[in-house]
Parts: structure tokens; sequence; C-alpha cells
């Protein structure tokens, strides 16, 4: 198979995964957005650990297992994050959320 294909997907899942970024509000589809970018660069390094042989063999892979494991651990905290917030406010809305005091006291 030629890379093209591989890297063209990679760039496409990171397009999608930046749009999801920056235009949803919802917390758990912001996770799903930041998922599809650690897949992106897992592709990538797959498949350029396919193409390119380095110094150290299977470096790629071994980056790519790192990630997952990476990617797992956060969407278990993160989720668990998203859970206390429903609990606390009704709302897993990202605009809805006060990230400093001096929001907190502007709201009151």
């Amino acid at each position: 198979m030629h890379p093209v294909l591989p890297f063209t997907i990679a760039a496409l899942l990171f397009g999608i995964g930046v749009y999801g970024v920056i235009v949803r509000r919802n917390a758990v589809l912001l996770l799903m957005a930041v998922e599809l970018l650690l897949n992106a660069v897992n592709l990538v390094f797959v498949t350029a650990d396919a193409t390119i042989r380095s110094l150290v063999p299977h470096s790629g892979q071994s980056f790519t297992l790192f990630i997952i494991v990476l990617a797992a651990a956060e969407i278990g905290v993160g989720l668990a994050l998203i859970l206390q917030l429903y609990r606390l406010r009704r709302s897993v809305d990202v605009e809805e959320l006060p990230l400093t005091e001096d929001a907190q006291e502007v709201a009151r």
C-alpha cells in the first residue's frame, strides 16, 4: 500500500478532531474529538514506522502503544470529571464552566 492513503486519512481524522475541539461545547464530544486527534497521530506513527526504517526498529509502534495507554487513562479521568461536573451543575456544557474565581464572582 502506498503511504499517501494512511497519511491522508490521518490528516482528515486530525482535521475532524481539531474541528470538534474548536466547535463543540459538550464535554463528552470534546473528549471524543481529542481521541480522534490521538488516533490520527497513532496512524501517522505506524505508517511512518512501516515506510521509513529508522535506527530503532518498530519505534513508531512503541510510541503508538504508549499513546494508547495514555489515551485510556485520559478517558478514564476525563469521564470521571465530566460525571462529577454533571452531578454538580446538571450540565456538561463547557461554556457554562467558571474557569477562574473571578468568573464565579461575576456570576453571583
